[in-house]
């Protein structure tokens, strides 16, 4: 990555590490250029397309005029073979074999592979019919294309990604077939492993390479990521550069803080951590050298912040549509839970920021503008809020309203408003001069004035808002939310400079479109081939996952980590943190998320009911994902930590372990959330909302300037682990009020009938459960139901699909012996059965709430007092130090 003496690269190098990571890192020339040129395109039409409403409009068309039986519309499966046979094609010729391959020209060899692989993928198409009939029955045809397929997809990965996804691939699908050989008293051995099964499994169906995992690349990853292409060729990852540097880089160690938030606002163009290092980092780092920070602290910096635009809301990376079809729900609901933590993440990261410029006493740069008075500052954003809350309310109503009027061509009307309020925002911005990128490396560095650099792209906003709009307001999904942005973006691009040049009046209009015309041209190119390294890690993924499905190996492992942590849900989670950032080391996020996920979700919630922690599914991904992001990050092998060393010039692997530390504040939100669902915003209204959301903001500044040393002053020993004491008693008030007020009374499971009788309607009750797992091993765990409604306490059991039976039996239960309730039946599809409830289980105790107990909430008063008396005393210190 870097040369011997350690120096910056140039743009060129920078540019072909991104190439290499991203795009592949093959340029030939000719007519191979001009394939690998309009097969990405290509792609992305089609993407656009199968993404569109327009398949269904046409098979209409064709069905009005006799032309029914034509089929335009192509569903699930036929559009993932589609999607993985551009990905391979683009693969084989855009990535060398070796670093010894010629990059100028494509090998005989490799084209070979290419078409080889695109027939392999694209099998499903052209033998539907016949797969069809034959289903769960593979031939011999269909056992060799699905082999040759797993083994040039392999092949590709390794080209595209590396050798560490392909290792672990290639060790289930040796685990898959040899498993069945195992003594049968290993916990891991299983009997389906023939060769039939594999291929069936993994080429034939959709459980395997054609799974859920390279269905969400089709539906949903790839509009977001030719989403973000066709926004950065517009011009909004300068004017986000720009516009943060305008606002904040007056401040103490003002590049740095700009850092972080212009590459949170870059993650919402890239989806590569590398990329986004690259794109804002040749222009970041160097300003914050200049301001004094060192090479590795720079890159650091930029680091921390371009991984931590993966998880930043509305666009989280593609690992996080994976959530929301694992975890089935609504992608507006995800972005809802993935909020609060992503905000106080990337807060925690500019106050990382000033406090290593308050230690290193650093400046800010000249300010272009004249400082405003900060009553002046308060008041114009608070008059902004007020602003963009009325819109919105106007906007909501009148698209109601347009909608309930005229519903056949509310399109139409929507779309020549959005059209009107384009060429109102482009009038606007032709009064500004254009952004030209700046040279950070110039002897003179003078921040943009903050009215010009904001007022130069207004326009780049609209296709953000109209994502934003379709996902969380319209509840659109979020393919088709991507699509009307991408149409948006289309349309910007294309018509952007000639409009502009026509409101200047400057008369070059011909050129402009022209240029525009290229611009959309390049940008659709560019999204398809940012895209081929995720097409083949999604599909490359699903083979784990069906090896899973097919062995249940998941099953298996769920046995072993519970051994390995001794059935202790937080050891758990830290064995599962580190799983997943060995497999970060070697795996990108997206990858890194389906086996982990796919292996550990499951074993976190079975744990954690075990302990009384009942885990709400979302939280336990979250949890994944966000150590899934860690890996470009994590030395030795952290590429991003790489790709900004090779533009500060510093230690690479010095500079990871800086980013690691200053991403310790994003490491421990998973921890937290997973024991305290209200950071997720999960049950949470909108006035708690707030409480969680300042709470959270004030806790997490605390472990920050813990993990800092530093608060208003250098802080000694003691005061950083009081620091940590205010952090866990912000973060988790509810573990000492538990003790000083308990919230919940237990009751013998005799009495059950007699209590929920008189429990609100709604109120959740815990049960203390015995049974015997799936490996006839006893167990206990907890279970979580809510009363419901009935006339007698036992129609409410009745009602919750409950029949319980005294044994007449005595059992000892937490020192006293109590009746022996056993459940006799649990109806299926009801909320016991949902809650893992069976029969032949026995109940140990119910918990049910206390009423007017003291809420966990005045924790914060003590926790909050001992922050100011804190603070207050170093400020006293320091002040004592300086007189």
């Amino acid at each position: 990555m870097l040369d011997k003496t350690n120096k910056t690269f140039d743009q060129d190098d920078l540019q072909d590490m991104v190439a290499a990571n991203d795009s592949g890192g093959r340029n030939p020339y000719g007519f191979t250029k001009k394939l690998i040129f309009a097969v990405a395109i290509l792609w992305s039409l089609f993407q656009i397309y199968y993404a569109s409403p327009l398949p269904f409009v046409f098979q209409e068309m064709l069905r009005s005029v006799g032309l029914g039986s034509i089929n335009v519309v192509f569903d699930d499966t036929k559009a993932r073979s589609i999607h993985l046979a551009f990905a391979l094609f683009l693969a084989y010729l855009s990535y060398p074999a070796f670093k010894s391959s010629p990059i100028h020209h494509v090998p005989i060899l490799d084209w070979i592979f290419a078409f080889a692989a695109t027939f392999c993928a694209s099998y499903y198409l052209f033998f539907y019919g016949e797969l069809v009939t034959r289903f769960g029955s593979p031939n011999t045809q269909d056992i060799i294309v699905g082999i040759v397929g797993i083994l040039l997809l392999l092949e590709a990965c390794r080209r595209s990604l590396g050798l560490p996804l392909v290792i672990i691939a290639s060790v289930f699908l040796l685990y898959n077939y040899f498993g069945q050989y195992f003594p049968s008293s290993w916990i891991v051995s299983h009997r389906t492993g023939s060769l039939s099964h594999i291929i069936n499994q993994q080429w034939i169906t959709t459980e395997g390479v054609f799974g859920v995992a390279l269905g969400v690349s089709t539906k949903y990853v790839f509009l977001f990521v030719l989403f973000g292409a066709l926004l950065d060729k517009a011009g909004a990852g300068n004017y986000f550069i720009k516009t943060a540097f305008a606002f904040l880089g007056h401040f103490r160690g003002g590049p740095a803080k700009a850092a972080v938030v212009a590459s949170g606002l870059t993650g919402l163009i890239s989806g590569s951590s590398i990329a986004n290092v690259v794109t804002t980092g040749t222009f970041t780092i160097p300003m914050m050298k200049r301001v004094g920070f060192s090479a590795e602290k720079a890159g650091a910096v930029e680091v921390a912040s371009s991984v931590n635009g993966q998880i930043m809301p509305p666009v989280m990376g593609a690992a996080a549509f994976l959530m929301i079809e694992y975890v089935n729900m609504p992608y507006s609901q995800l972005i809802t839970h993935a909020f609060l933590p992503a905000i106080i993440s990337y807060i925690a990261l500019v106050y990382i920021v000033h406090l290593e410029a308050c230690k290193m006493d650093l400046k800010g740069l000249e300010r272009a503008d004249a400082a405003k008075p900060w009553v002046i500052s308060v008041l114009r954003g608070l008059g902004s809020f007020i602003t963009i809350c009325v819109v919105y309310f106007i906007i909501e109503y009148g698209l109601s309203w347009i909608k309930t009027l005229s519903p056949d061509h509310a399109l139409a009307i929507v779309s020549t408003l959005v059209g009107l309020v384009y060429l109102l925002l482009l009038k606007r911005v032709a009064k500004f001069d254009d952004l030209e990128i700046d040279d950070p490396n110039s002897p003179v560095v003078k921040l943009p004035s903050v009215k010009p650099t904001v007022n130069a792209g207004l326009h780049f906003l609209l296709p953000v808002v109209i994502l934003i709009w379709c996902l969380m307001v319209e509840r659109m999904s979020p393919g088709l939310s991507a699509f009307w942005g991408s149409l948006a973006l289309c349309f910007i691009l294309l018509t952007q400079r000639p409009i502009l040049q026509l409101y200047r009046r400057q008369g070059e209009i011909a050129a402009a479109t022209k240029q525009g015309l290229n611009d959309l041209i390049t940008g659709l190119e560019s999204g398809a081939r940012n895209m081929i390294g995720i097409g083949i890690a999604t599909a490359t993924a699903g083979i784990i996952v069906g090896v899973v499905a097919l062995t249940g190996f998941g099953v298996q492992l769920s046995s072993i980590i519970e051994f390995l942590s001794m059935g202790n849900i937080l050891l758990m989670l830290v064995l599962v943190a580190m799983f997943s950032l060995i497999l970060g080391m070697g795996l990108p996020t997206t990858a890194n998320y389906i086996v982990v996920s796919s292996l550990m979700a499951t074993v976190i919630v079975e744990v954690g009911r075990q302990n009384g922690l009942i885990v709400p599914l979302v939280a336990v991904h979250l949890f994944v994902f966000y150590f899934g992001i860690m890996a470009d990050v994590t030395p030795p092998v952290g590429l991003a930590s790489f790709a900004a060393a090779a533009v500060s010039g510093g230690n690479p692997i010095k500079t990871g372990l800086v980013a690691f530390g200053y991403s310790l504040r994003t490491a421990i939100l998973p921890f937290l959330f997973i024991f305290n669902t209200d950071l997720l915003l999960i049950d949470v209204g909108f006035t708690k909302g707030m409480m969680v959301f300042i709470i959270a903001t004030i806790a997490i500044l605390a472990f920050t300037a813990a993990s800092m040393r530093y608060f208003f002053d250098h802080t000694k020993w003691w005061e950083t682990v009081l620091l940590l004491l205010i952090t866990f008693m912000l973060f988790r008030p509810g573990f000492f009020m538990n003790y000083i007020s308990p919230t919940e009374r237990h009751i013998e499971p005799i009495n059950i009938a007699q209590e929920i009788a008189h429990a609100p309607v709604g109120e959740s009750m815990t049960l203390k459960v015995a049974g015997i797992n799936q490996y006839g091993t006893p167990i206990e765990f907890f279970a979580k139901l809510n009363v419901p409604q009935g006339n007698s306490g036992e129609e409410r059991i009745q009602n919750l699909g409950l029949t319980l039976l005294d044994t007449g039996e005595q059992i000892e239960v937490d020192g006293e012996m109590t009746h022996k309730i056993i459940i006799d039946e649990a109806q299926m599809d009801s909320a016991a059965e949902k809650a893992g409830l069976s029969w032949d289980q026995t109940i140990l105790y119910v918990a049910l709430p206390r009423h007017n107990t003291l809420a966990k909430e005045w924790m914060f008063i003590p926790a909050l007092l001992l922050l100011f008396g804190l603070g207050f005393n170093q400020i006293r210190r320091r002040r004592k130090i300086e007189s």
